[in-house]
């Protein structure tokens, strides 16, 4: 990671985006009409005829959080399990012996009753086909810095090839670290990466850790009415950001290359930022269909969890606000009566699409953490086609209730959503919702686990499927 030393300011200021009466202007509109509504549940999950349910497609994992699918014919799909490993599973759902990649000794060691640090994405690149090349997200063990300072782990995306003599075996002595930073707390590194439809890798980082975005390593940023923090902060670290690079080509002593158009690119900020506010966007996912739309999950603190659709430059409010509701860091089971719309230089602070009360609510709530998923674009469940599918990671932690939901786009305000009704699990999955993925065909599959924790091996792989 490059040095912030070239940017300036004092960290209270972020760059202006657009026009400041213009946003102000826009977001009122859209606040208005979100007044007007709330998070209803609608029956959108209900087929007429039949059921929805889940496949058991794999097993015997130990914290499986994501599946991706290979970008050629073979149809193979590639399980991401937390403990350091990737497990192949061929069309015929068979399982291969031996892991495609196992980076269990270059992770930092792991909490198994709980942990959010290990191997956490897992993209191909876009001509996988033609230079075997894919991207891995992991936390490696710290580095100490020149002043003494023990981080909790540290970030690191790596580059990797497959095996010239064997398509289901990384090489792995071909790992070429792309972007590497610092990480304060063990909790709330996103872990996501995909590329895009534009051909860049997108990465998600969570703020670092801790609660409430305060603490060491969080950095004061311009909202004084609360303490902290990273995900108001765009000059002085990679934290609570969703970034953008090209690693097709390197500039400036990087193993990557900035795209002009990233909004920090030819000013104060850091320049891999695409968009920035968040907590801990943990899973995220492009459209497969429609305008490609990128859907990102943000676990919230004590209140409240969301999906946001995010774009470039987008200011997602973590920590003025957590959802739509203003943020207390004196007090986070106490909403603020009160916060800023726009940020110190006028970018509006963006609102969720779907926001999920969270069970530490006093108001009452439903997940200690939200799970982003994908939208359905499969030829299988015709009533499911352009439907965002989500999670919650379970409603508690003393059991494993974990739900899956469906959401369906309106034009204002926030989503509708319910839990998704399977004809196997009419309560709940009676596990943690780790992650989910996608084939190539559309077709959406959840990761699950009885242990909140990397420990076990109870992890398994399910296809959302549709019964007669």
């Amino acid at each position: 990671m490059k040095s912030s030393t070239k940017k300036h300011g004092n960290g209270t200021h972020i760059p202006p985006l657009k026009s400041t009466s213009y946003r102000i202007v826009i977001l009122l509109f859209f606040s208005l009409l979100m007044l007007s509504q709330s998070c209803r549940k609608h029956d959108i999950g209900t087929p007429v005829f039949g059921y929805y349910d889940l496949k058991l497609v794999g097993d015997n994992f130990v914290s499986p959080i994501g599946l991706v699918a290979s970008p050629d014919e073979t149809k193979r799909l590639f399980v991401i399990d937390q403990v350091g490993k990737v497990w192949i599973m061929n069309s015929d759902g068979s399982k291969m012996p031996d892991p495609f990649i196992d980076l269990s000794t270059r992770i930092v060691g792991l909490t198994p009753f709980y942990d959010e640090r290990g191997l956490l994405g897992l993209a191909f690149h876009p001509n996988f086909k033609q230079n075997r090349k894919f991207y891995v997200y992991y936390t490696a063990p710290p580095v100490i810095s020149g002043h003494g300072i023990t981080w909790s782990s540290e970030t690191r995306i790596s580059e990797f090839k497959a095996s010239q003599a064997d398509p289901n075996v990384a090489d792995m002595n071909s790992e070429r670290i792309i972007l590497r930073a610092n990480h304060p707390q063990s909790n709330h590194n996103g872990g996501t990466i995909a590329f895009g439809p534009d051909g860049y890798l997108y990465i998600s980082i969570g703020d670092g850790g801790n609660a409430d975005d305060i603490g060491f390593a969080h950095v004061e940023d311009w909202y004084k009415a609360n303490a902290g923090g990273n995900g108001q902060d765009v000059l002085y670290n990679l934290l609570g950001n969703i970034l953008r690079i090209d690693v097709n080509s390197g500039s400036a002593g990087r193993n990557y290359s900035i795209p002009s158009d990233n909004p920090f690119a030819n000013g104060p900020g850091e320049d891999e930022i695409y968009a920035y506010g968040f907590r801990n966007p943990y899973r995220f996912s492009f459209d497969m269909g429609g305008s490609h739309q990128l859907y990102s999950g943000d676990a919230g603190q004590s209140l409240y969890e969301e999906i946001d659709l995010v774009e470039r430059g987008g200011n997602y409010g973590w920590n003025v606000k957590e959802g739509t509701h203003c943020f207390n860091t004196d007090n986070d089971l106490e909403e603020r009566t009160s916060c800023p719309v726009v940020d110190s230089a006028g970018n509006p602070l963006m609102d969720p699409v779907i926001e999920v009360a969270n069970s530490s609510n006093p108001k009452g709530g439903e997940t200690i953490a939200i799970v982003g998923g994908n939208v359905y674009r499969g030829s299988s469940i015709p009533a499911l086609y352009g439907k965002y599918i989500f999670g919650s990671l379970s409603g508690g932690f003393d059991a494993p209730t974990g739900q899956v939901y469906v959401s369906k786009q309106t034009p204002f305000g926030l989503w509708s959503y319910q839990p998704l009704k399977l004809k196997s699990f009419p309560d709940n999955l009676g596990q943690y919702v780790k992650g989910f993925g996608q084939d190539r065909d559309g077709e959406i599959y959840v990761t699950t686990s009885t242990e909140i924790g990397p420990q076990g091996s109870s992890g398994k792989v399910y296809k959302l499927i549709f019964v007669h």
